[in-house]
This record gives structure tokens, sequence and C-alpha cells, in this order.
């Protein structure tokens, strides 16, 4: 999943899972809108000739309910779109830093070359201090990478106030998500913009003295109260070092530099010379290098923009993506010695959606009498659900082998749903203590027989909806 599409179906969970009275988003929307997006994953899929991914699923709903979004609520239209600030700060940024490059004031001065040019010299010793500090990073300690940057995703705009007050939990949740993964993204994005004006600094110095010198001669020289010519050519000798081996530049001698002091008469034609050492050095020590880095940090930042880290294991995606291949999103139900009635049976149709997404289809199989071995598997992919009551007490040579039994021959995955509504109306309030032991050793009993259990009141369903969503994917990894 790409980036832009990460940012949308993260935007419509944080909505979704914030928005638990349907205020927002209504049952009708979420269900028209994986409706929509099935079909228009399954042409997408059929059109490129493969099968309809989860990626392309989520990406096609996460479109039809943004766009249902800002067609009723047209304010919050600019809140769920992506901000591209780092995008427009790729361009400017380093636009302006080549133009601050060529109008610096001075290198040296504007009629002379200054060998000892406290700019050039900074922006070198610059320079390789972040080189250094790169080869030294990976035996640094690290740090979680996590960027405050949740204001530029809220438009300071009076007109969207009361949007902003509607959708403030979910883009308060979106912000804190999205930061996270997104972190490493924003990183590679940062580095590649720092990498490339400090390319372009340096470039647009370069280009500076060679626009200066059409217009005049340089003069050539240095000064130092503390440093004598031999200690000067030493330091120029490295200084330019690159520029000379490489590049088969002249070089100098001591006597050069020590009559270009200033002061002293100076040499004739010797500005071009100078000119092209500072320009060559600045290309071989800053500008290629940094463009180096630059092209390393772009390449990564496509890497990381095209497989953007999105865990599609988390039970909202699991339960949203759990019927997109035919089949999947069927709940079989087994209740084991234990009549169930229509309102238990409404009570387990919310609990197939809740467990499987919008789309769920439940299936009622026969009672399982007491002792006797569960139904056959059917084909397909259908998740299997054991009905239990919380009344029963369980039984290794019973229950437990009739939960065996269900995992050994339903490979789609096998769940058990422990309901409690029978025992607390038998009970009354004052059962919720002995409700709770009876629940804790139900689901002792369940993961002894690695199958993943769930308390739920068929007669209140919505009360157990966490607890069903964590379901699935326990499910699908049971061994």
């Amino acid at each position: 999943m790409d980036e832009r599409a990460a940012h949308d179906v993260l935007m419509i969970k944080a909505i979704e899972t914030s928005d638990g009275e349907r205020r927002i988003l209504s049952e009708d929307d979420r269900r028209y809108a994986s409706r929509t997006a099935r079909e228009l994953a399954q042409w997408t899929a059929a059109e490129r000739k493969q099968a309809p991914t989860p990626d392309l699923f989520l990406h096609k709903r996460a479109q039809q309910l943004l766009a249902r979004l800002a067609e009723r609520t047209p304010a919050a239209a600019g809140m769920l779109r992506p901000r591209p600030w780092l995008r427009i700060a790729g361009i400017v940024l380093p636009a302006l830093a080549l133009l601050f490059g060529v109008l610096a004031d001075r290198i040296g001065d504007v009629h002379r070359v200054n060998l000892l040019s406290a700019p050039l010299l900074l922006i070198l010793l610059w320079n390789l201090a972040v080189y250094l500090l790169l080869l030294l990073r990976p035996l640094l300690p690290r740090r979680a990478a996590r960027r405050r940057f949740g204001a530029l995703h809220w438009p300071a705009l009076p007109r969207v106030r009361r949007a902003q007050a509607r959708f403030g939990a979910a883009l308060a949740r979106f912000a804190e998500e999205w930061l996270s993964l997104s972190a490493p993204l924003t990183l590679a994005r940062g580095a590649r913009i720092l990498h490339l004006c400090a390319a372009l600094l340096a470039a647009g110095a370069a280009m500076s003295l060679y626009l200066r010198g059409v217009l005049a001669a340089y003069r050539v020289g240095w000064e130092s109260t503390f440093l004598d010519a031999g200690q000067v050519h030493a330091l120029l000798s490295w200084l330019f070092l690159p520029a000379v081996s490489l590049l088969g530049l002249n070089g100098f001698t001591p006597q050069q530099v020590e009559a270009l002091r200033f002061g002293q008469p100076a040499p004739p034609d010797s500005g071009a010379q100078w000119v092209h050492l500072y320009a060559a050095t600045l290309l071989l020590l800053v500008v290629l290098p940094r463009l180096a880095l630059a092209a390393f940090a772009w390449l990564r930042e496509r890497r990381l923009a095209a497989r953007f880290p999105l865990d599609l294991a988390q039970p909202y995606f699991q339960r949203l993506c759990a019927g997109l291949a035919p089949g999947t999103a069927t709940l079989r139900v087994c209740p084991y010695s234990m009549r169930v009635d229509e309102a238990r049976q409404a009570g387990l149709a919310g609990a197939a959606r809740t467990l499987l997404g919008e789309q769920a289809e439940l299936i009622m199989l026969p009672v399982t009498a007491y002792g006797d071995a569960p139904p056959a598997p059917a084909a397909g992919q259908a998740v299997t659900a054991a009905l239990f009551a919380l009344s029963a007490t369980p039984e290794p040579e019973n229950h437990g082998q009739f939960l065996d039994q269900l995992r050994g021959s339903h490979a789609a995955g096998v769940v058990a749903l422990i309901d409690e509504s029978g025992y607390l109306e038998r009970l009354g309030p004052q059962a919720a203590a002995r409700a709770a032991e009876r629940a804790g050793l139900w689901r002792q009993f369940c993961a002894q027989h690695q199958v993943p259990a769930a308390i739920v009141n068929l007669l209140a369903p919505d009360a157990g909806g966490e607890e069903l969503e964590r379901l699935l994917g326990a499910a699908r990894s049971a061994p």
C-alpha cells in the first residue's frame, strides 16, 4: 500500500473507531462503502488479471467514505486531505538555498579572494562534520523517530471550526498513529531536502565567484595575525588536495603563498587559479557528496512511500477484509447443548458483523447434543464458532473433545463464543462476580484447547464488541 492510500485508510480507521455512536458515518454508509469497494476492487483486479487484495479493497472503501464525508461536510474536506508541506518544502527550500548561495555577500570580498575565507572554511567544516556524523550514526543509540507535526494537518480557518469539533477525536487519533508510522518516511524526505539544500548552497557560492569574476578583477591574497606563510601553505595544501589530485589543477609553492600576503604587490593573473580551486573544492567536498546522499535518501523515500508500513493484521482491518474472498464473510455457529431463540440469533448476527464485517452472513447449524460429535466441516473459508452457555461447566471429555474435533477439521479458523445472557437472566445483577469467575474458567479451558474465546451477551451483543474483534486474528493465527 502506498503513502496516499495508507493516509486515506488510516483516516477512515480513526473516524470509524472514534465514532462509536455512528454520528459521522452511519451503519448504512459503512455497508454501502464496503459493498461498493468490494465490487470496484474485483473489477480493478480483473482488469489486472489478479485476485483482489486487501490493500486495494481498503483504499477503495476509504475513498468512498471520504467522498461521502466531503459531500456531507464540505468544510471537512480540507482537514481530511493530506497536507503536502514537505513536498512544497522540497521545492522551495532548495531553490532558496541556491539563490542564497548565488547572492551571498562574499566568500572573500567583492573584488578580492581571501585564501582564508571564513565562510568557505565554515561550509567545508560543517559538511565534513555532517559526513562524520553519518558514519558514526550506526554506533549511536537510537531514539524513537517521532516528530510533532500534527498542527500541519489542522487548517486554521474559521469556517471549519465546527467540523474540527466534530472530527477532533478522529483527527487526534489519526495524527498519533500517522506520525508514528510515517516517521521513517518523513525523516527520509527531510534528509533528501537538507542534502539537496546543502549541495545547492555550495553550488550557488561557487557560481557567485564566477559571476562576479566576469565583471571584476579579483585580488587574491591572505592575512592572519597568528599564521605565517608556511602554516598557511600547509593549510591550503590540505584544503585543496582533492582538487589538485583529482582534477589536475595547478598547485602552489610556499613562495607563491608568501607573495600573496595582502599588503604586497599582487602577482599578475593569479585570481582565476584560486577561483578554480575554490569552486573545485566545493564541487568535490560538498556538491557531489551531498547530491549522492540526496539521491540515496530519495530512493529510500520512494521505497517507503510505495510500501507504507501499515499492519493489516490488526483486528479492524481483518474484520473489514474477512469477506473479500468468496465465502470468507460467513460465520457458522455450532451450538453445543443449548437452544438459540430468535432474540439470541439476532445477537449472533450482530456478533458476525462485528467479527467479519458488514457483509457477514450467519449460518446456524443444528444443536449438537451433549456428548455428540460436531457437524462435518463445510466447503469454503467460513469461520466456525462453537457456542456454549456460561452456565455450563466445561468438561474435557465433552466440551473439550468437541473443541478438539472442531479445531482439527475446520482449517479456516475456529472460535468459541460463551453466552452469558441466560446465566445473568437466571441469577440477576448479583451474579456479576460469579459470572466473572465462570468467564475466567471458560477462557482458561478454551486456551488449553488452543481455541480463542470471547464472552458475549447475545441479548446485548454490542457490549462485547472489542472482545469479538480480537477473535478473528487469533483464529487465523491459531495452529
